[in-house]
């Protein structure tokens, strides 16, 4: 039903979804689709709404299907429709949605609206596919602020390390680890990058044993080289850039045991740039969790 413009607009989502009802439909279009033979009679059928329920049933046998079920809505209290704007006020963000601007829009309790967030933030796990072609590699830091009077061994104390790679212009991943060495690094570059994929990365030791596996072209950062003969490893670096300005902006501090999550949204909302997340992230919503 959502037209696939390049903008879903307030005024469009209100159209769209007046009321739970208009939600719950939707959910159950996208779980279920034309359903047309009854799981349990077998009969060629039609499903009806069962009034005062959330859930729909044969109109010959009377077996209920439940869309909420095992989704992401299961057993919440809150209105489909709020869910529904959520899941909105996250399409549409660059730089993702706390949870106390959850709770702002939404009039919801903070506990709420934190279990909210992380809820809809599994929809964005990332997928399997894996990447070809020219691949930019590299590795950032997130967080860990020293205390006072706490010795500092390194300037990577305390922080969470991020390993990412990216397609020229195309898909990115990532994942977060304590020690962003070769034995964790090359089995992740392995697994999620195409046999005969090029490899751009900086002088990093990390990256020394690739050429095993791939075509490996670098660039010497402490040279002051950022590009040379079209190596470079600015378009990860553009992708560490907005991560970095979301989650000091957005999220101020984020956990080290929920780092992850935070990095497969942005991974997510990366990878589908110049398309409209609303409806993308609304059949993931239907699905099981």
């Amino acid at each position: 039903r959502i037209l696939h413009s390049m903008r879903y607009t307030i005024t469009q989502f209100h159209t769209d979804f007046p009321d739970d009802d208009a939600c719950l439909n939707t959910v159950f279009e996208n779980r279920y689709g034309d359903i047309e033979f009854c799981p349990k009679c077998a009969a060629e059928t039609k499903f009806y709404r069962v009034t005062g329920r959330k859930c729909y049933a044969c109109m010959h046998c009377g077996h209920q299907l439940h869309p909420l079920a095992q989704t992401i809505f299961h057993k919440s209290e809150t209105s489909l429709k709020l869910w529904f704007y959520a899941i909105y006020l996250f399409s549409v963000s660059k730089n993702g949605v706390s949870a106390k601007e959850l709770q702002r829009h939404l009039g919801v309790t903070y506990k709420t609206a934190h279990r909210m967030a992380r809820q809809i933030r599994l929809l964005m796990q990332q997928d399997t596919d894996m990447l070809t072609g020219v691949i930019e590699a590299d590795e950032t830091y997130i967080g860990g602020t020293r205390k006072k009077y706490q010795q500092i061994h390194s300037q990577y104390d305390n922080k969470t390390a991020v390993v990412g790679i990216v397609e020229k212009n195309g898909r990115a991943k990532a994942f977060t680890t304590k020690h962003p060495d070769a034995t964790v690094t090359i089995p992740y570059l392995k697994a999620n990058i195409a046999e005969g994929s090029t490899l751009h990365t900086d002088e990093s030791g990390i990256y020394s044993r690739v050429k095993r596996d791939f075509t490996h072209e670098l660039i010497n950062h402490s040279k002051y080289e950022y590009v040379r003969a079209g190596v470079t490893t600015n378009t990860i670096e553009g992708f560490w850039g907005q991560l970095k300005r979301s989650l000091d902006g957005t999220y101020h501090s984020v956990s080290p045991k929920y780092l992850q999550s935070y990095v497969n949204e942005f991974v997510f909302r990366y990878n589908l740039r110049g398309v409209v997340v609303y409806p993308v992230l609304l059949e993931l919503a239907s699905k099981r969790v």
